[in-house]
């Protein structure tokens, strides 16, 4: 019964302090979550293109490697 009163206090202090935590965080405004979106939207896609271009520079490298090792 011991186990069980100490599980309930702890998950009873967990949730204080959780709460607690929560109104400590400085949430961001809607304009610095747009700009942050659009960053990381930004980047997805650019990155997005660079592996592009990697990667057809890499399959023609190796197809050309591979064609020339079986003539």
């Amino acid at each position: 019964m011991a186990d069980v009163k100490n599980w309930l206090q702890g998950t009873k202090d967990y949730f204080n302090e959780l709460r607690l935590e929560m109104r400590r965080v400085t949430w961001p405004n809607r304009k610095q979550v747009e700009g942050t979106t659009a960053v990381v939207i930004f980047a997805v896609f650019a990155f997005a293109g660079y592996f592009a271009v990697v990667d057809h520079f890499l399959t023609v490298g190796i197809t050309g490697v591979l064609r020339f090792f079986t003539k």
